[in-house]
């Protein structure tokens, strides 16, 4: 029997996709806990119906992510830290605290975004990857100083 996934299933396939399996895993499992329906026309236009509004709707998404690339893309953000002997810097700067403040600055972008590669921890300009989306990437300098 053939069947259209409405989630992802493991070891079976991900949401959306095209299978055939037998009729009894399909009735007893797939369709009945609301994981598949049976393939048909109307289900075959129904679903790409729903992948192009999917395809729309992200692709709106992707172009205000843009935006705020455009804006930020390579723009520095200053930090005053407390310095020791040597000018040894005491503590880094977390993903977080370059949160907050690009949350100051207008700009609500979730910490888990922001890629740190190496430690925060010395005076000077520190680029650091900015991910939005999968396409959507961008550097922002961070700057420390005394």
């Amino acid at each position: 029997m053939k069947v259209i996934l409405l989630k992802d299933v493991k070891g079976k396939g991900k949401k959306d996709a095209i299978l055939e399996v037998s009729d009894g895993y399909a009735n007893n499992y797939l369709i009945k806990n609301n994981l598949a329906v049976p393939y048909s026309k109307r289900s075959k236009e129904i679903l790409d119906k729903e992948i192009d509004i999917r395809e729309k709707n992200e692709q709106k998404i992707i172009d205000e992510l843009n935006e705020i690339k455009k804006k930020l893309d390579d723009t520095v953000i200053e930090f005053k830290v407390k310095v020791g002997k040597e000018d040894r810097v005491f503590g880094t700067i977390s993903s977080k605290q370059i949160s907050d403040k690009l949350k100051e600055m207008g700009y609500k972008i979730d910490k888990k975004c922001i890629k740190i590669n190496e430690a925060i921890s010395s005076l000077g300009i520190t680029k650091v990857v900015i991910e939005l989306h999968k396409k959507v990437k961008f550097n922002l300098n961070v700057k420390l100083v005394k």
